[in-house]
């Protein structure tokens, strides 16, 4: 009864804060809600623009931090792993190091941090992923947290194969194997199997993150390749695990503004397509 009560209380809480927070946003400029997240990330506002590309990095500020981050129920440390998401996939390096900065700002722990980057991995391939841990390990150095790192794998050889397939197939059945079938000496098999003891065995199954985040930071990989055929499959994922789909529609929009506007409306329209298909 007394933990009951005590989640009342705390999602009443939550409720309130949202609703305050919606509130304050409402009777605020683009340029205040901006000025206030660039402060929380950067310690900077848009007053301290200054050089030849002023007018650019305006733009880039009242757009992103002023307008994409009021759209939907995304909180700021949120917003900020799917931006190091989608600042990974595409290697933007010196992008991607002054998020990493933003991300810890934000309240993310460094595990957070390279848990979000080593999800990328299955989805973008290793040399890729390691530039970004490289740039990781360099804020973290810099800031000195290197004592908060830890060892967070849960698996072995014996069992990563029946962890990932636990994970895997409530979300995805046997697709990927179904898809597979046909391959010459049965390699399809093998890639099969790969799928399940790699991406869902070593990484899905790693603390630090929750699968229901892993699948959101997986939306933005997916929005980020603009692999609309494989992102359709993990909408229905994320859906499994626990996300709704408003919650999906705003983190494919809060990678908008660093992938640009065709790959978020290709993106989008799979989600419009699979909502349209949820509610027949």
């Amino acid at each position: 009864m007394f933990k009951k009560l005590c989640i009342t209380v705390l999602m009443s809480a939550l409720t309130l804060n949202l609703s305050a927070q919606a509130k304050e946003n409402k009777n605020m400029t683009r340029e205040d809600i901006a000025d206030k997240n660039l402060e929380i990330l950067f310690n900077i506002t848009t007053k301290n623009n200054e050089g030849a590309d002023k007018d650019f990095i305006d733009i880039l500020q009242k757009y992103i931090f002023g307008e994409v981050f009021t759209i939907g129920d995304l909180d700021i440390k949120t917003r900020e792993l799917l931006t190091v998401t989608s600042l990974t996939v595409m290697q933007t390096l010196p992008q991607l190091k002054a998020h990493i900065n933003g991300a810890l700002n934000a309240g993310n722990t460094p595990i957070e941090i390279r848990e979000t980057i080593y999800q990328c991995a299955p989805f973008i391939g290793f040399p890729k992923t390691l530039n970004a841990i490289s740039v990781f390990n360099e804020v973290i150095k810099e800031r000195g947290l290197e004592k908060e790192l830890k060892s967070t794998k849960t698996t072995n050889e014996n069992n990563r194969f029946k962890k990932g397939y636990e994970i895997q197939n409530p979300m995805y059945g046997d697709e990927i194997e179904k898809n597979m079938q046909g391959l010459p000496n049965n390699a399809g098999k093998d890639v099969s199997r790969f799928l399940t003891e790699v991406c869902f065995g070593d990484f899905y199954t790693r603390e630090g993150l929750d699968i229901k985040t892993r699948e959101l930071m997986t939306i933005a990989i997916l929005t980020t390749t603009g692999n609309t055929g494989v992102l359709k499959s993990h909408i229905k994922g994320n859906l499994k695990a626990g996300n709704s789909i408003e919650t999906i529609t705003a983190a494919i929009i809060q990678v908008m503004p660093y992938i640009g506007f065709p790959n978020s409306f290709a993106a989008l329209k799979t989600v419009k397509d699979i909502s349209g298909e949820n509610n027949k």
